[in-house]
């Protein structure tokens, strides 16, 4: 018997409410820290884990911060004082890994989000949040997950960031009131 809609939104927001149980507070509170003390911040991903990181450069850009999307034409080059956000479930894209050691390369700080702390990602960053989730060809993770590929880990992703988000506009004592003063105003 197939299952509604509704009974997979429900069994979605449970996996992720178990996935946010099995966070840890210190690699959030390091990583909004490395945030508010960039220069500049450049966020990437590949696939829909770089949606979920380009969704956090708007955020950000909202809270007043120099966010960066990398590969945007407009986007600057990275700098000793910067911060490249590396969003990567395996951890071992390999255009992604190039980035990060041309990041390290010119001083900058680096940060990945992954499931996979000791991926090649994982060792070049400074700073690793470890988010819970089954890799895209699901060889591990089958326990946390019914959702196809790598579906869990890039809603983490983007709950995760939010919450970064929350947590700085609280250290910045931001509202949404003043936040949308930076939002869009051309459409």
């Amino acid at each position: 018997m197939m299952q509604s809609i509704k009974s997979h939104a429900a069994h979605i927001v449970q996996e992720l409410e178990h996935a946010a149980s099995l966070l840890t507070e210190d690699a959030g509170e390091r990583l909004t820290e490395a945030i508010l003390g960039a220069g500049h911040i450049f966020v990437t991903g590949a696939g829909r884990s770089g949606l979920m990181m380009k969704a956090f450069a708007m955020r950000l850009m909202h809270l007043g911060l120099q966010a960066h999307v990398v590969g945007e034409t407009v986007t600057p080059g990275i700098t000793k004082g910067d911060l490249l956000l590396i969003g990567s479930g395996s951890g071992e894209t390999q255009t992604l890994i190039g980035m990060a050691e041309r990041a390290k390369a010119l001083d900058a700080d680096v940060a990945a989000l992954t499931i996979q702390p000791q991926s090649t990602i994982g060792a070049l960053a400074d700073i690793v949040v470890q988010l819970p989730g089954a890799p895209k060809d699901q060889a591990s993770g089958r326990d946390l997950t019914v959702q196809p590929m790598g579906s869990l880990f890039e809603q983490t992703l983007l709950v995760v960031l939010d919450a970064v988000i929350l947590r700085i506009m609280e250290s910045q004592r931001q509202n949404s009131g003043k936040m949308y003063g930076n939002h869009a105003n051309l459409e």
